[in-house]
């Protein structure tokens, strides 16, 4: 690993720090991530760092928020040329390489945000859905006794639930979408699974 082949792979060693990302990894949010710290860094002394950054930053947290269209990657595309063409100092030429990386390895993740409304690793708040498989859910409850927004409903279940045969059992508890802060509470706190994550 040196300067020459990360830059052949359009990257950079930059102070050598190394990031391990897996597939629970939102690479949309991360190339936010890592362009917010670049807009913070910015000295803002030439324009196309100063508002290209926070311009990219804005698209970038759209399409996170699900508001995202195809016209936002398009402006994405431009504004990352535009920055490493007309910066100043390194900062605002490298600032883009999280894009344009992301952008190049991850497109499909880009398209899910933008097109189908979802965030396939399960990061983006807004883009994220949870709901409760009754197949699976033994009515324990623990998702509604600790939902904060107590947005969970259902019947109460306990040990009487759990006798009756699947066949019988009462209504497995709904999560009511609009009440859901999207926290995960349910999600982690259910012991049999039952809570999925869309």
């Amino acid at each position: 690993m040196d300067h020459e082949n990360l830059t052949a792979l359009w990257a950079i060693m930059g102070s050598d720090g190394k990031v391990v990302l897996d597939e629970d990894t939102c690479m949309v949010d991360v190339a936010k991530s890592f362009v917010s710290f670049c807009m913070g860094e910015s000295s803002r002394l030439c324009a196309p760092c100063r508002e290209g950054a926070r311009e990219m930053v804005r698209l970038l947290d759209d399409i996170t928020q699900g508001k995202g269209t195809p016209e936002h990657v398009a402006a994405l595309d431009e504004l990352c040329l535009t920055l490493m063409d007309q910066s100043l100092c390194g900062l605002g030429k490298a600032a883009p390489n999280p894009v344009l990386s992301t952008l190049r390895h991850f497109r499909h993740e880009y398209d899910a945000h933008i097109h189908d409304k979802r965030c396939p690793a399960g990061v983006c708040k807004p883009l994220i859905t949870f709901s409760i498989d009754s197949s699976e859910c033994m009515g324990c409850m623990l998702c509604a006794r600790n939902c904060p927004q107590k947005g969970i409903t259902g019947d109460k279940g306990g040990r009487r639930f759990h006798a009756l045969a699947r066949a019988e059992r009462k209504k497995a508890p709904t999560i009511e979408q609009a009440a859901c802060i999207k926290c995960g509470t349910c999600f982690e706190t259910c012991p049999f699974g039952a809570v999925k994550k869309a």
